[in-house]
């Protein structure tokens, strides 16, 4: 009889980052062994279960025997020596008399078949957990006490129930019971299971732990909007602190705490991270975004009177909020400019040199790209002069992703620009996919400067991202250049010669602006892709073009022309012009000649086309790429005809050659908005 199968690993307190991993792994392994050994059959109807001291999974319908196994066990062709077939035989326990011929496939060959009982869960279930622990995403083992076995936590029991019936299973040391531990402090000794099926309400009745984890986190997230919308504030968190905290607690009770009033001098980016980073608290903002002097934090403990726990909190978070406030203080005796001389001594990279020299390097580039953008240059050289400042700061050097945002308010107390602190801050944008871009001309300028310096410097000595590892996030700085350059019309091959430039001559590789622009463009062609048609993108790409704003509207417009009838066609006529055209040289510098043509159906495609370039040039020029489309459509006609009626490879070689130039010239108006030859059929 079908019954539900719980398994439960008792331990000592699991990594809470990758809890939630685990959980789901162990849960999904153990299905998918059930699944193959036939004991269930639905592989979906199971939940995992993972708290900070348990993983478990609890899978309803299991089998407690296979049922009977049809066993064909394939030997020798038949066309094999005797002793190989007699051998077959022997091993099977049967006479080759017994045996029978099937087609593998391939051939012909002897097989057994056979009718085996199938075997019971006890005696499978034992592999199947063991397979699921060695496949658990685990970067680092250990062992415990004087056990030989290794896991990433010590364990320290093991739950296995059938229904009510206790598999004899051992694993990881330890034989199989019925009871387990519930909450290290709330519950009261063992929890014992009558059965499968009451493992989450018994564990939480008498264990007090929520040991679903998607159960705990929904209840953490409903008690913190409860919480906050009392106070008419939100929430400053995101789904990584919240899965963090849901993985370091068993029986989450939200509490509200303070803290002094006199801590909002310092920068709320500094206060919210020391909250969030440190303590695993919740910082509250008001409905201006502001921070509050409150906090949510979630304890572990339920308690009659939690002033305790409150105040234990409070008086922790004083203390971090202190050292903030003391590094934030420190951090204003000295002005960014005059921390400027401490970069000779920080090592970008050993190849390249100091933080110094790249930020002369980034002052050329961003000055340079100023220019391109009409921003102002001197504010923009000055961005760049302060842009890596606080990295020598205090408040820098203990919380390292506040640079920037420390070099902004730092440079709004020097008395900076308002737009170069800006730029200081945002210089750094895009951080991350989807991450705003910088929001002026002075910021961006200063910001594509510093990925352009790390993409050509890093490649340039020979650091090339390969496979998933990419120390200097090279792939990460090309994405955020590909999005700036859409919004800007700058020409990439300039802006990187006017990087690879600024570094001493024979430094880096001489290939490098060529190979890091094909890298951009590949990064281009899977950033597209997400939004478009592989061919279309592909289409597009192709012609290579220096400025990327208007890249999304060609791919648009080549969507819509693959719509048309006429696109197919064509596609494959360029197609067709092409291949001729690799194959036979001709001298780009003739022109066609009217007078060499024989047939009426080449006059005709040169007389269209003599109407059509115009157009396609009016519409190039406005931009319009689909009008220009449009027109290269009304082509077909006569592309048809001459396809059907000319010859291309005349014997007289000057007709031959005055066709080719026609068709060079066609190929030239088939291409003024994409390659259409990569184009698939519809």
């Amino acid at each position: 009889m079908s019954q539900t199968l719980l398994i439960e690993l008792l331990t000592e307190e699991l990594p809470p980052k990758a809890l939630n991993n685990l959980g789901n792994h162990f849960a999904a392994s153990i299905v998918e062994g059930l699944e193959k050994a036939q004991l269930i059959n639905n592989a979906n109807d199971y939940t995992a279960y993972a708290s900070p001291r348990r993983l478990a999974v609890q899978v309803s319908n299991v089998k407690p025997k296979q049922d009977e196994q049809h066993i064909v066990k394939k030997g020798p062709a038949v066309n094999a020596n005797e002793k190989a077939i007699a051998g077959f035989a022997r091993s099977c326990g049967v006479e080759v008399g017994s045996l029978k011929i099937i087609n593998d496939g391939k051939q012909d060959v002897y097989a057994h078949e056979f009718t085996q009982s199938g075997q019971t869960l006890a005696v499978l279930l034992e592999d199947i957990i063991n397979t699921a622990i060695k496949k658990l995403p685990i970067p680092k083992v250990m062992r415990w006490g004087s056990s030989i076995f290794t896991f990433v936590r010590p364990v320290h029991g093991l739950v296995v129930l059938h229904g009510s019936e206790i598999l004899p299973v051992s694993v990881l040391g330890l034989s199989s019971t019925n009871h387990t531990l519930g909450h290290r402090f709330l519950s009261q000794g063992e929890i014992v299971f009558a059965n499968a099926d009451e493992y989450a309400s018994k564990l939480a009745e008498q264990g007090k732990v929520i040991a679903n984890f998607a159960e705990r986190k929904a209840y953490i997230q409903n008690e913190l909007n409860q919480l906050s919308g009392s106070l008419n504030a939100q929430v400053a968190a995101d789904d990584g602190l919240l899965d963090e905290v849901t993985a370091l607690v068993e029986y989450p009770v939200v509490l509200q705490a303070q803290f002094e009033e006199k801590f909002l001098a310092v920068p709320q980016e500094c206060l919210i991270l020391t909250m969030q980073q440190n303590q695993k608290y919740f910082p509250l903002l008001d409905s201006n975004g502001k921070l509050m002097n409150r906090f949510l934090l979630v304890s572990n403990l339920k308690a009659n009177d939690p002033s305790h726990i409150i105040h234990g909190n409070e008086r922790v978070l004083r203390a971090r909020l202190s050292d903030a406030e003391f590094f934030y203080k420190q951090d204003q005796k000295a002005t960014l400019e005059s921390r400027l001389p401490k970069l000779e001594n920080v090592v970008y990279h050993n190849k390249i040199g100091s933080q110094a020299e790249r930020i002369q390097r980034l002052q050329t580039i961003a000055g340079y790209i100023a220019t391109q953008l009409n921003a102002d240059k001197a504010l923009t050289e000055r961005a760049a002069l302060l842009a890596k400042a606080d990295l020598v700061s205090e408040m820098v050097g203990e919380f390292p992703e506040l640079q920037g945002t420390m070099g902004k308010y730092y440079a709004l107390h020097d008395g900076e620009n308002p737009d170069v602190a800006r730029a200081v801050e945002q210089h750094y944008q895009p951080r991350f996919a989807g991450d705003t871009l910088p929001e002026n001309a002075i910021g961006t300028a200063v910001a594509l400067a510093d990925k352009l310096e790390t993409l050509v410097g890093i490649w340039g000595i020979g650091l090339i991202p390969t496979g998933d590892k990419d120390p200097y996030a090279l792939r990460r700085a090309a994405l955020g250049v590909i999005r700036m350059l859409e919004k800007h019309p700058l020409s990439l091959p300039v802006l990187l010669k006017e990087t690879f430039n600024t570094f001493p001559s024979g430094l880096l590789a001489s290939e490098t602006v060529q190979e890091v622009e094909d890298f951009i463009q590949a990064r281009l062609a899977v950033h597209l892709q997400n939004d478009f048609a592989h061919d279309e993108v592909a289409a597009v790409l192709d012609q290579k073009d220096e400025k990327l704003t208007h890249i999304r509207t060609k791919i648009n417009a080549i969507h819509a022309f693959k719509q048309l009838p006429e696109s197919a066609v064509l596609a494959a006529a360029n197609k067709r012009v092409q291949n001729l055209l690799k194959k036979n040289a001709i001298n780009t510098q003739k022109t066609v000649n009217p007078d060499l043509m024989q047939q009426d159906e080449e006059r005709i495609l040169w007389n269209a086309m003599q109407e059509t370039q115009p157009k396609i040039e009016q519409s190039l020029a406005k931009q319009d790429f689909q009008a220009a489309l449009n027109i290269l459509a009304t082509l077909k006609p006569s592309v048809d005809a001459f396809f059907d009626g000319v010859m291309v490879m005349d014997e007289n070689t000057a007709v031959r050659e005055n066709r080719l130039n026609l068709l060079q010239s066609l190929s030239q108006q088939f291409n003024a908005v994409a390659n259409i030859a990569l184009l698939n059929d519809q």
